[in-house]
């Protein structure tokens, strides 16, 4: 049984990405998630986190599963598991699922800055501009003014503006 600390985590990924190897570091942190007991973190986050390191490590079924464990966990994390989930769908060459899980989202509401980031950075990845565009422009209305998610959404806004050929807009013109 576990108690997780942000710097045990913070030293588990720093030695992950010095040894550039994934694959250790997500069993680790898989591990770790199935031990949990309590932490500074919740089981959910670690979930999330081993997911990010199977997706690193060219594995996407075993990140969607990660991803999927965080969602059933349910606990706190900063972006919507769900997000992840919708991604590496779309990795697996499963977009129509992924498009699915994105709409559960939004008919759910209530998504914070973090994921509609998170999804906007998915659907252009993945050349969804249209969509990302509404999920941008979502999140920055959504956003406090002075936070770093909100002007990344509003970057990567503009950017998907200037992509669709759309004219400057209001919101173009808080890009800093």
């Amino acid at each position: 049984m576990a108690h997780v600390t942000r710097e045990h985590l913070d030293r588990l990924l720093e030695q992950g990405l010095l040894a550039d190897d994934h694959v250790p570091t997500a069993k680790r942190l898989d591990s770790l998630a199935a031990s949990y007991v309590s932490g500074d973190v919740s089981r959910a986050a670690i979930f999330v986190l081993a997911a990010e390191e199977w997706r690193q490590a060219g594995q996407p079924a075993r990140a969607l599963e990660c991803f999927q464990r965080a969602m059933e966990d349910g606990g706190e994390v900063s972006v919507d598991p769900r997000a992840g989930i919708a991604d590496t769908l779309f990795e697996l060459d499963r977009p129509a699922e992924g498009k699915e899980m994105i709409e559960a989202i939004r008919a759910e509401g209530g998504v914070t800055p973090a994921t509609c980031l998170n999804i906007t950075e998915t659907l252009i990845a993945y050349g969804e501009l249209r969509a990302a565009h509404e999920w941008a422009t979502e999140g920055a209305l959504a956003s406090p003014e002075s936070s770093g998610e909100r002007a990344a959404l509003l970057r990567a806004r503009y950017r998907i503006r200037i992509d669709l050929g759309l004219p400057e807009d209001e919101l173009d013109a808080l890009v800093t």
